[in-house]
């Protein structure tokens, strides 16, 4: 949300071409993982060759509307959570109420009776997933593999050189720095669920992906494992639950704030500024929560992990993440300034 009110209020960036370079960096090193048959993408959530357009669309635009309200996506307040913000433990708290309500609850009734269903089957029409590669090689007849380095380096080549244009990031080693790391992590997500993590069950002799809750591979994401540690914590004496890839990001990222914080003498207990803050606060939570399972990810999820694999449904849930949050970004400022 940052580098999107960076954007709207000020005209700035910075922050936006570091998402920018971090999704150029996931894109070509998710791609050259599946060239070289490391992982197969297209068993993984984003690739299914189903595309629930209607949910990934009003999913998104809900969780950019709330990511706005709630000052920051899931991810940013685990950051402040471990920074000592009770205001963003208490976010985090809803957010994880919601998307489990999502997930399992009445909210995931309404999902799969009034949303899910307004899908486009693509695999009743040959594709074997939704790439945006799998399109290209469909109307042109190129080999696949082919078509798949061939969009990601055009996409990731056109990334960098937006990024790279300007010359005071180029000269800014932290955040090109971030970015590319932050690329690398995406990339290395799928390859320790899709690669380390996949083998034969002991028990049924079946090869399956360990430690994901979704079953399948997966990278980085933060609103429906948020769901999962609030569960695991919940229920932490059944045996069926475990530590999973998701839950152990969402604790890592906790961590790793919080030691820095701590090492850095920045560490501030932090609280509402006033009922009003709170109202906003926890509206923006509900609607993230939400949003970001029905969109199937957040700004991570689906912004970088989702990206990363050519998906023509990430490219639909982040459209609708951008447009919620610039619309209610103008609406803030609208309201701000009357006030």
């Amino acid at each position: 949300m940052g580098a999107l009110a960076d954007i709207v209020n000020m005209g700035h960036w910075g922050r936006m071409r570091m998402w920018l370079l971090a999704a150029a960096v996931a894109i070509a090193g998710t791609a050259l993982l599946s060239y070289s048959g490391q992982v197969d993408l297209s068993k993984s959530v984003a690739q299914r060759p189903s595309l629930p357009w209607l949910s990934l669309a009003l999913g998104g635009l809900l969780f950019g509307v709330g990511m706005t309200l709630a000052g920051g996506c899931a991810n940013k307040n685990l950051v402040r959570a471990g920074g000592g913000s009770v205001r963003s433990l208490v976010v985090l708290t809803f957010v994880a109420i919601a998307s489990y309500m999502t997930l399992k609850g009445l909210f995931g009734q309404w999902r799969a009776r009034w949303l899910d269903p307004l899908r486009i089957d693509l695999g009743a029409r040959g594709w074997a997933d939704q790439g945006l590669d799998t399109a290209l090689a469909r109307a042109t007849g190129i080999d696949p593999k082919a078509a798949l380095l061939g969009v990601a380096a055009a996409i990731a080549l056109a990334l960098a050189a937006f990024v790279f244009k300007d010359r005071r990031f180029r000269a800014n080693g932290v955040q090109v720095g971030s970015a590319i790391v932050l690329g690398l992590l995406v990339v290395a997500g799928w390859y320790v669920t899709g690669r380390l993590g996949f083998g034969e069950n002991p028990d049924t002799l079946e090869n399956m992906f360990f430690a994901t809750n979704t079953r399948t591979l997966e990278s980085l994401s933060f609103v429906a494992p948020l769901a999962y540690a609030l569960e695991l914590m919940m229920l932490w004496t059944d045996a069926s639950l475990r530590l999973t890839f998701g839950i152990a990001s969402v604790l890592g990222v906790a961590a790793g704030s919080l030691a820095y914080a701590l090492a850095a003498g920045q560490f501030r207990w932090e609280g509402f500024a006033s009922v009003a803050d709170l109202r906003t606060q926890l509206a923006g939570a509900v609607l993230m929560g939400f949003g970001g399972v029905t969109a199937l990810g957040c700004t991570i999820g689906q912004g970088l992990s989702g990206l990363s694999t050519l998906a023509i449904g990430s490219f639909v849930a982040v459209g609708g993440i951008i447009a919620g949050s610039v619309a209610t970004l103008k609406w803030m400022l609208r309201q701000a300034e009357r006030s």
